[in-house]
């Protein structure tokens, strides 16, 4: 399984509204969700996915907008490997509107 999470840290608080879009190594999309009120995506409508790469990318020009913020990243796109496919996978995104982090969660 595949989720995210994002987290304004900017604000202090989850990043809700924001659509991410899952593609595989070829570009193909997979799947997309909007973030819920908690800034979470749980699923992708994934039936069942393989190891190789992938990668997630989030419009967060579109969510900064929204605020009447200024951003630098118009989108943050990042890229993963899934070595097995039994695993859980959690990408969470730190978002400001200048900087951005992630790192692979639980």
């Amino acid at each position: 399984m595949i989720s995210s999470h994002i987290l304004d840290t900017n604000l202090g608080k989850p990043a809700a509204n924001v659509l991410i879009k899952l593609f595989n190594a070829e570009g193909s999309l997979l799947g997309e969700a909007s973030t819920n009120v908690d800034g979470r995506v749980t699923d992708f409508g994934l039936t069942e996915f393989n190891s190789g790469a992938y990668s997630l990318e989030f419009a967060t020009s579109a969510y900064f907008d929204a605020l009447e913020l200024e951003t630098f990243f118009p989108k943050t796109v990042i890229h993963f490997y899934v070595k097995d496919a039994s695993q859980h996978y959690h990408i969470p995104l730190l978002i400001s509107p200048f900087a951005y982090s992630t790192y692979r969660g639980s």
